[in-house]
């Protein structure tokens, strides 16, 4: 029927109606917001230039009856797309003593030094804005106009501006003005005494001011005193004075650009060394203890943290804490002396749960700090402040800032194990096992990131077997794949042994423990992928890394097959060519140079690696109940081994033929034999001992608790193969202190003749043969 609404009609005038004109006027005033924040924008631009230049002076009466008569003709359309502007009337001038109006916009509420602090913390935190573009655009546009009046207003009024420098001078200086919301909250931890109403501005309350004597510099900036920092530490310690606090950081942030290139405007200068050391205790001791006294931190007892991170003060306080982090982290990357470093670090670790907000900061900090725990050449104690900062915010942040710190650390560690030597070594292994401590901390997280580094390892090992070209087991056979291979060796040990973790019946139990059988595998790959004499060493390290393993987590990993063909190989069968070279440290070498092979230090120097690493792997099992089977085939082979290598001679001179036995046959090393011969009758001793233990049991092959169960009491060192692996131990650690002994020893003498080179006068020819010299070391 005509003048009848269709039924679709009806039901979006009762469904949705309501919402559409709900988001049509919602369009309209953000419009119209946009159209007024423009034209009152071009309004003052161009009421400024008129005043300065004293050409125009409308009559106030005229100009609100103009402003009135802007709606006149104006459609409803016209209203909602071309957006109007109301009518202000100008306030009349009152008397000096009124007080300036705050610029405030809006609901949020935040002055020039708020503004200050957030643009030294941009650079490090960009993920938690605080404003949106709109808004901070509208604030610096109110900005700009307040300064303005008060440039103005020395003009108009000389007597009122000379009275606000002398009693007030901070509302001047309005670029780094007092935080307005700090000082309220100052003035809010304080008892409220009834104040008279005075027609005068008022000083700051003497609890709250901080007595400064300041110099002022030509460019405007106050020189810190020691008499301020000494104020300041009071006002801290004593009433945890956030303004004090505030005042704090922005010298602070000087005291860590002191030596920057990039233009920063500092509200502050510091020249007296002593000032600036003073300055940096008080920042790095007592900020953390007032924000922790306004803003506590409550932990649990699993060590979760909890910020009232929605509470004013939380809010209030940002802008402080983003700069003096900033600061911290910028100092982190520029100082050298231990100490200080030590000092600035442990400062970090209380401020790190009121961080963990701000992603962009937390990454920038976990860079430095990783940085400095991953650089061999930084002092031990300072590696481990470093990695106790690491540790903690691992155990205080979530599942996201966990991840991103393990993949940082991981980065770190592969990085700093570029260059291995006997100076570096040390420090390295120090970065592995803290390393590893961190994927305990959560080991979901851990298999998670351990999953992926070694399936990378695994993408290279394939690449270089399915594409080989010449120099494609040059990214496997390298320091840092060998030292990432034996670091997760490291993190399955410590984190899949009962021994180590009570809660773990079984090494199966731990969420890391899947990551045993690829890990074993690729290194496996790796240790056969170059079988040549040359690259012993190397397999000697993946060796003592699947060692590591099997003796943690009680995983039978055959390793005798590898060890036993290097006993085949020429370099321990043919007799050794005399030399005078060194003995070869095979704790850091992965090749060994040409000179060494077919040496005699190098045949004695596989010996005693292939006659410990053979212990040690039947070790693990001295006391396993399947122990003589086990051993059986590498005794019968090394016997074999053992007849080629000594039975040549011998068996001549026993059948009468005086001639001179073949060249290759034997390899002249008794030294060599009877190291073998030892081992030998050890592992047949232990076999018997096993032997006549198991005589007495009443269980079969097939009652797998009796053969786990056997022998559970007994120590490894109890057996005869432990105690003979034990002996080896401990003389293989004595042979490295005198090797760290004679390093150090080498290390202070070279020290002492570049002193004593550096203390000679040497002219002419001489003088430039010796800087020569000395460019190249």
């Amino acid at each position: 029927m005509p003048g009848q609404s269709k039924k679709s009609t009806k039901k979006f005038e009762k469904n949705h109606l309501k919402d559409a004109l709900g988001k049509r006027k919602e369009v309209a005033k953000i419009k119209q917001r946009h159209q007024v924040k423009t034209k009152k924008k071009a309004r003052n631009a161009k009421d400024n230039a008129f005043e300065s230049d004293g050409k125009v002076n409308v009559p106030e009466e005229q100009s609100r009856s103009k402003d009135q008569n802007k709606f006149n003709g104006m459609t409803e359309d016209q209203f909602f797309q071309e957006g109007f502007q109301l009518p202000e009337l100008k306030k009349p001038k009152k008397a000096a003593n009124v007080k300036l109006p705050s610029p405030s916009i809006g609901k949020r509420k935040r002055d020039s030094d708020a503004r200050d602090l957030e643009d030294s913390a941009s650079s490090s935190e960009g993920d938690h804005q605080m404003f949106t573009d709109q808004e901070v655009a509208s604030e610096e546009d109110r900005v700009e106009t307040h300064q303005e009046d008060l440039d103005a207003l020395a003009t108009k009024d000389p007597d009122f501006y000379k009275y606000l420098q002398e009693n007030d001078a901070e509302l001047l200086d309005f670029g780094g003005g007092d935080l307005a919301e700090v000082d309220q909250l100052s003035e809010d931890d304080k008892p409220k005494k009834k104040q008279k109403k005075s027609k005068k501005l008022q000083p700051e309350s003497p609890e709250e001011e901080v007595q400064e004597e300041v110099v002022e510099e030509s460019t405007g900036q106050t020189e810190v005193t020691t008499a301020m920092v000494s104020q300041w530490k009071t006002a801290m310690a004593e009433q945890h004075s956030l303004r004090a606090m505030r005042r704090v950081v922005l010298a602070f942030r000087t005291a860590a650009y002191v030596n920057a290139d990039e233009d920063k405007e500092l509200r502050y200068s510091i020249s007296s060394p002593d000032v600036y050391h003073q300055l940096l205790v008080l920042a790095l001791d007592h900020v953390p203890a007032v924000l922790n006294h306004h803003v506590p931190v409550k932990e649990s007892t699993t060590g979760k943290v909890r910020v009232a991170t929605d509470s004013k003060k939380y809010r209030t306080l940002t802008p402080l804490l983003k700069s003096h982090s900033s600061a911290v982290i910028h100092l982190l990357e520029n100082l050298s002396d231990a100490p200080t470093l030590n000092k600035t670090l442990n400062a970090l670790i209380p401020l790190l749960p009121y961080l963990l907000p701000f992603k962009k900061i937390l990454k920038s900090l976990v860079t430095s700090v990783v940085g400095i725990w991953s650089d061999t050449s930084t002092a031990d104690t300072t590696r481990i402040t470093a990695f106790l900062v690491i540790r903690r915010l691992a155990v205080v942040s979530d599942t996201s800032i966990r991840t991103a710190l393990l993949k940082t650390a991981y980065q770190g560690l592969v990085k700093g194990s570029r260059v291995t030597n006997p100076h570096t070594l040390p420090a390295i292994n120090l970065m592995k096992n803290s390393a590893a401590e961190l994927w305990g901390i959560d080991p979901d997280v851990g298999y998670t990131t351990g999953f992926v580094y070694i399936r990378q390892l695994a993408v290279h090992l394939r690449s270089s077997i399915t594409q080989p070209t010449k120099d494609s087991y040059k990214q496997i056979y390298n320091w840092q794949y060998i030292h990432s291979l034996d670091f997760w060796s490291r993190v399955i040990s410590s984190h899949c042994s009962p021994t180590s973790n009570r809660s773990l019946k079984a090494s199966s139990d731990s969420p890391l423990h899947p990551l045993l059988y690829p890990l074993v595998q690729i290194t496996l790959g790796a240790l056969r992928l170059i079988p040549t004499p040359a690259y012993y060493p190397l397999r000697f390290q993946l060796t003592r890394s699947l060692l590591r393993i099997s003796r943690a987590t009680t995983t039978y990993i055959p390793l005798a097959s590898s060890l036993l063909e290097v006993f085949q190989s020429a370099e321990m069968t043919k007799p050794p060519k005399p030399s005078t070279l060194k003995s070869l440290d095979f704790t850091t070498a992965l090749r060994v140079p040409k000179p060494y092979l077919g040496t005699r230090a190098y045949q004695d120097g596989l010996g005693e690696q292939l006659v410990e690493l053979v212990a040690e792997f039947f070790g693990i099992w001295a006391k396993h109940i399947a122990f003589p089977e086990l051993m059986l085939p590498p005794v019968v082979h090394l016997k074999r081994w053992l007849k080629t290598v000594s039975s040549s001679t011998k068996s001549r001179m026993s059948n009468g033929l005086k001639t001179a036995p073949d060249k290759g046959k034997g390899n002249k090393n008794s030294r060599l034999t009877s190291s073998v011969t030892l081992l030998v009758q050890k592992l047949e001793s232990n076999a018997r001992w096993i032997e006549e233990k198991r005589r007495y049991v009443d269980f079969g092959p097939s009652n797998r608790e009796g053969v786990e169960g056997f022998l559970r009491d007994t120590s490894i060192e109890d057996t005869p193969l432990g105690a003979f692996v034990e002996g080896l131990r401990r003389k293989s650690e004595e042979k490295e202190k005198m090797l760290q002994r004679a390093r150090e020893a080498e290390r202070r003498d070279r020290a002492k003749d570049r002193e004593e080179e550096d203390g000679m006068d040497i002219d002419g020819v001489e003088a430039d043969e010796f800087e020569d010299d000395v460019d190249k070391q």
